[in-house]
C-alpha cells in the first residue's frame, strides 16, 4: 500500500470517529444544556432508600423508580414528610411525561398494600422523556419537573448531511420470500449461427471480425473455390455479434468448416442453479432480480420455465429465465447472482435493513426529530434481503434513519446516555 494511500485511509477513519463530537461542538447550547441535565443532574439527584430519585418540597417528598424487578417497568412511590415514610394512602402521584416529538402519557400512581404507589400502567422504552411530577400529600399540592433522557443525541443538520445520514418515513411495504441462487448467462437457442465454407478453397478475403455487429445477409468472408477456381462470398443467416472468427487471410477453409459465430445477443437466457428442496418451491413466472458480478448492476426478468432433470456436473435444478440485453453489457458465459421471489407478503410497517442496529439488547432503529436523534426498540418480525417488518415500536410517517445509522449509535453511545430508574 502507497505512503498517499495509507494517509487517506487513516484521515477518513479519524475523521468517522470525530463525527460524534463534531455534531456536538457544532450545534448550540442546548446540547450541553441536555447532556447535564441528562447525565449530570441524574447522577446526582438525591437517592432514596429503595434507590429512586429522591423530591423534596416544603418539608414533603417523594422517591420515584421505575420498578422492573420481574415485572414490566412501572412508575413506583413512597412518601415522605419530615424524611419519615407516611401511608401510601396519605397522598396521590401522577407523573406526565412527555416524549420525543410532543407525545404525552400520563401514568397515575395508586397506594399498594407494601405501603408503596404503583401506577398499573407500563413505561415503554425508551426511559427518555420531560417527566412532570404532581402530588398530593395530606392535602398539600406539589409539582416537580425534570429531564430524564437516554439513547438520545443532537447532531446538527449540516453536520448530519456531510456526514451522509438520510432518514425516511416508516411506512407499509411487502416482504419477500427469496431464494438466492447462482447462474450463467448462455445465448438463446435458435439465435445462434455458425457460418461454414460451402466449397473449400482458399481464403481470400475477411470482411468481419470477433465483436463486429453485423446484420442479416452481410457478408463475412470471400472464398475461392478449389472446384471452380472462382471466388463465392459467405454470409451470416441472423443479425448479431460476431462471437468468434476462425478464418485468417490464405487459410484453407474445408467444406462445412466453422469459419464464424454470429448471436444475436439482444436478449440472453439466464439458467439458474437451485439446489436441494428449493426447487420444490421455485415455479414458472415469478420475479427474478439478477445482479452483474462485474459490477453490481441489477435487472429484473420473470422466470420461465423450470427444465425437467437436473445439471449433469452440478446435480442441481437449471431454472430459466430471459433477460434483456438492449445494450450489450450482459454477456454470454459470465456468471451471474439471482434472487428469486417465491412469494410477496405484505407488512403494515417495513423499514430497511440498513436502518437496523443493536442497542443494550434490543433491536433498534433511529427517529429523528428536528435536529434531535432517539433509539427505539423494535420487535421484529419476517424479513428479506432488503428489509425488516416491524411489529411493535414505530409508528407510519416516524423519520428513520435508514443511512449511516451506525453513526448516530455511535454518537449516542459516546454521550453515555443515563438509564435512570
Amino acid at each position: 500500500m502507497t505512503i498517499n494511500r495509507m494517509t487517506y485511509i487513516c484521515a477518513a477513519l479519524l475523521a468517522l470517529t470525530m463525527l460524534a463530537g463534531c455534531g456536538r461542538q457544532d450545534s448550540d447550547e442546548g446540547h450541553a444544556h441536555e447532556d447535564a441535565q441528562a447525565h449530570g443532574e441524574d447522577e446526582a439527584a438525591e437517592r432514596g432508600e429503595h434507590g429512586g430519585r429522591l423530591l423534596e418540597q416544603d418539608g414533603f417528598g417523594i422517591e420515584l423508580a421505575i420498578a422492573e424487578d420481574g415485572t414490566p417497568p412501572r412508575y413506583q412511590a413512597w412518601l415522605y414528610r419530615d424524611g419519615k415514610p407516611l401511608p401510601a394512602r396519605a397522598g396521590s402521584v401522577e407523573v406526565r411525561l412527555t416524549r420525543l416529538g410532543d407525545i404525552a402519557e400520563n401514568h397515575a400512581l395508586s397506594p399498594q398494600s407494601d405501603g408503596s404507589l404503583m401506577a398499573a400502567t407500563v413505561v415503554g422504552e425508551p426511559h427518555s422523556f420531560d417527566v412532570e411530577v404532581r402530588a398530593t400529600i395530606e392535602g398539600k399540592a406539589l409539582r416537580w419537573t425534570y429531564d430524564s433522557y437516554e439513547g438520545r443525541t443532537r447532531i446538527a443538520a449540516k453536520i448530519a448531511e456531510e456526514a451522509g445520514i438520510r432518514v425516511a418515513p416508516a411506512q407499509a411495504g411487502t416482504i419477500a420470500d427469496e431464494h438466492e441462487v447462482q447462474g450463467l448467462l448462455t445465448p438463446i437457442e435458435g439465435r445462434l449461427a455458425t457460418v461454414t465454407a460451402r466449397f473449400p478453397g482458399p481464403v481470400r478475403r475477411l470482411h468481419a471480425q470477433a465483436g463486429d455487429s453485423v446484420r442479416a445477409g452481410q457478408t463475412l468472408a470471400t472464398i475461392e473455390s478449389n472446384l471452380s477456381l472462382t471466388t463465392y462470398a459467405i454470409s451470416t443467416p441472423i443479425s448479431g455479434v460476431v462471437l468468434a472468427r476462425n478464418a485468417t487471410v490464405g487459410g484453407i477453409a474445408g467444406e462445412g468448416a466453422p469459419l464464424f459465430e454470429v448471436a444475436d445477443l439482444s436478449s440472453l437466457w439466464v439458467d439458474l442453479h437451485v439446489f436441494g428442496a428449493d426447487a420444490n418451491h421455485i415455479t414458472a413466472g415469478v420475479l427474478v432480480t439478477v445482479t452483474r458480478l462485474s459490477d453490481g448492476a441489477t435487472a429484473q426478468t420473470t422466470l420461465e420455465r423450470v427444465l425437467p432433470g437436473t445439471a449433469t456436473a452440478s446435480q442441481s435444478t437449471v431454472a430459466r429465465a430471459t433477460l434483456a440485453n438492449a445494450d450489450g453489457l450482459w454477456r454470454p458465459g459470465s456468471a451471474v447472482k439471482a434472487r428469486i421471489t417465491v412469494a410477496q407478503q405484505p407488512a403494515a410497517l417495513v423499514v430497511p435493513i440498513t436502518a437496523l442496529q443493536t442497542f443494550r439488547d434490543w433491536d433498534v432503529v433511529f427517529i429523528r426529530v428536528g435536529d434531535t436523534y432517539e433509539v427505539r426498540p423494535v420487535e421484529l418480525g419476517k424479513r428479506d434481503a432488503r428489509q425488516a417488518e416491524v411489529l411493535s415500536g414505530l409508528e407510519p410517517g416516524d423519520q428513520v434513519v435508514i443511512e449511516q445509522s451506525y453513526l448516530v449509535k455511535s454518537d449516542i453511545e459516546k454521550s453515555g446516555a443515563s438509564h435512570d430508574h
